[in-house]
């Protein structure tokens, strides 16, 4: 079974259109996350498949896209009322 990975995908987008698409892209994929900020435990394949889906959605000269690997050895941080996730190791699906 092929390993996945933590990344968070954050973009900033100027077109309504082109930003409401990339957000059906990214919470496709997404475990969690916030308004165009979300978490994805993607496979190297899962991970090719939404940039090349993103890439198709965003302007070069307009908008904003970065894709974050997360470390997997460095604990989660919360602040707030966050909580700290219960098992990294099982992916919920909603």
């Amino acid at each position: 079974m092929p390993e996945r990975v933590l990344f968070v995908f954050a973009y900033d987008i100027t077109s309504p259109k082109r930003l409401r698409r990339a957000l059906h892209a990214c919470r496709a994929f997404a475990s969690g996350g916030q308004k165009s900020a979300h978490e994805c435990f993607l496979t190297e394949a899962e991970r090719f498949a939404l940039l090349r889906r993103l890439d198709g959605l965003i302007h070069p000269r307009h908008d904003r896209l970065i894709a974050l690997r997360l470390d997997p050895r460095s604990p989660p941080r919360c602040l707030g009322i966050a909580r700290p996730p219960r098992d990294q190791r099982v992916l919920i699906i909603a």
